[in-house]
């Protein structure tokens, strides 16, 4: 038997334009409820809006992809070869935003091989999971300090001045790095806290001490201290 032959014993030309055309649709809905549970109850610290609303073009872009090649096995192995050249490269800062865009993949995965009803069962089943995960979380009666990185900048307050407001708002406070640029000083805290108030409790009084100082912070779950 000739290679060609082999090809085209595994190949076919039909597509079933109605099929397509429904998968699609599920797909896309399927992508957007993700994409309003990931906006809602997600717990990464980026802009989940704009990162939830690439969900539905990624999932449609893999099922067009799995839906054609999969009508042609010489389309699969020149696919192959095509996405070997491909670099992809996204700035994804927690893991839970890489399980997210797998779950999105794998939507379109089920849904351009044409496994409808067993993506559409581990979706429900996944959501189910982390839904009741968010849930049990929230309901947590007892929290555990949330280790916050905070950056100020100012030129008007020296650092024991910044050091005993900060410590007098968390529960723990430790100076990580300190620049002195001629009057502007550069200052570097990991701090505890257990709710949202203390830090704009402490923003508020060093800025009004300091109205031209620079605050941020940012959340660092299990950092290494």
């Amino acid at each position: 038997m000739q290679f060609e032959d082999f090809l085209n014993d595994f190949s076919t030309d039909v597509i079933n334009h109605q099929q397509f055309l429904f998968n699609a649709i599920l797909a896309a809905i399927l992508a957007y409820l993700l994409g309003v549970f990931y906006k809602r109850y997600a717990n990464s610290i980026a802009n989940r809006t704009k990162f939830a609303d690439n969900f539905v073009l990624l999932t449609l872009s893999t099922m067009l992809v799995i839906y054609v090649v999969k009508s042609s096995i010489a389309l699969s192995l020149g696919l192959v070869g095509a996405l070997s050249i491909v670099r992809f490269r996204a700035a994804i800062k927690e893991p839970e935003e890489l399980v997210f865009l797998f779950f999105a993949i794998g939507i379109g995965l089920g849904m351009g091989a044409g496994q409808v009803l067993i993506t559409v069962l581990a979706f429900i089943l996944i959501i189910c999971i982390l839904l009741t995960q968010a849930l049990l979380s929230n309901r947590s009666i007892v929290r555990t300090p949330d280790t916050m990185f905070i950056t100020i900048s100012t030129q008007e307050l020296d650092i024991n001045t910044i050091s005993n407001i900060l410590a007098s708002h968390f529960l723990m406070v430790e100076l990580k790095r300190m620049d002195q640029h001629q009057d502007q000083l550069d200052l570097a805290f990991i701090i505890e806290t257990n709710n949202i108030e203390t830090i704009v409790a402490a923003k508020d009084e060093l800025i009004e001490k300091a109205p031209q100082l620079q605050f941020s912070f940012i959340e660092q779950r299990n950092l290494a201290l």
